[in-house]
């Protein structure tokens, strides 16, 4: 949880894809790959990126991973502005 937030101070002081590069570590490592609100933020980094294959596939893992009806419509609204 520290690193996912580190990655998200960083993307703000340094830009997305800095920040992307933690996130992507940090699921790369497995502590978090079934963590939501990791893959919403990898999503976030890819959108501001442009990159909106990988952020859709990233909101979709997101979605599938959480029951939370606010946070689903969140994501849904995200995926239909992709």
């Amino acid at each position: 949880m520290i690193g996912l937030n580190r990655a998200a101070a960083v993307a703000m002081r340094d830009g997305p894809s800095e920040g992307l590069a933690l996130i992507e570590a940090i699921l790369a490592g497995g502590d978090l790959r079934n963590y939501h609100l990791a893959h919403a933020a990898r999503a976030d980094l890819c959108r501001r990126l442009r990159r909106y294959e990988d952020a859709r596939a990233s909101y979709e893992r997101a979605l599938s991973l959480t029951q939370q009806e606010p946070e689903r419509r969140f994501l849904k609204r995200r995926l239909a502005e992709l």
